[in-house]
């Protein structure tokens, strides 16, 4: 039983670095995507004109911090601290909730001023690339949300906690796209 246990560990854990290979390779190719379209405005603004620095800043900052909590989670549910476990965890929600907020609250203030996807290459880039993202965050929020209450019903135990992990390792890639996202398109793009 053991034995079978150990091999769906194994396998959920290849599938997961799987798809996240084939991420990887998605958000190349958006990144890639990006640049190449960045100084394509028509003649309309550019990154320098319209992005909110400073909120793009605060936003950044609770996705982290969201990242920070969700491997406390981890760490604590290793120690078999349960309620510190779903305490970090349901943090780790709050703040990538309030992350997601901020980005579509950022998309629809664009919009609301005439900036959409459609205005330019750039602006098709750009909110095709932070927009997947997103979509990836939202995604992750259901799976953590899920998580949050079988780990609430049930007993911590090896699977749960392999569960965990797996999300863990999904979370944390989001945060490492989102460096790089923050970095490229709001540092550099929104500069030029």
């Amino acid at each position: 039983m053991k034995h079978d246990n150990d091999e769906k560990s194994n396998v959920a854990s290849l599938g997961l670095w799987i798809y996240l290979m084939t991420d990887l390779v998605l958000f190349a190719s958006l990144f890639a995507t990006f640049i190449v379209l960045r100084q394509n405005t028509a003649g309309g603004p550019g990154g320098a004109e319209i992005f909110n620095m400073p909120y793009v800043l605060i936003e950044t900052f609770a996705l982290l911090f969201s990242s920070l909590m969700c491997g406390l989670a981890l760490v604590t549910a290793r120690f078999k601290r349960r309620t510190a476990m779903l305490t970090y965890l349901l943090l780790t929600i709050l703040f990538g909730a309030i992350f997601l907020g901020m980005e579509l609250a950022e998309f629809a203030l664009m919009a609301s001023e005439g900036h959409s996807w459609s205005e330019s290459a750039f602006l098709s880039g750009y909110f095709t690339l932070v927009g997947t993202h997103g979509l990836h965050i939202a995604v992750g929020l259901l799976w953590a949300s899920i998580l949050f209450v079988r780990l609430l019903r049930r007993p911590l135990e090896r699977n749960g906690l392999r569960k965990l992990g797996l999300f863990a390792i999904f979370w944390h890639f989001l945060e490492i796209v989102w460096i790089f996202i923050f970095s490229i398109v709001y540092l550099v793009g929104g500069t030029l």
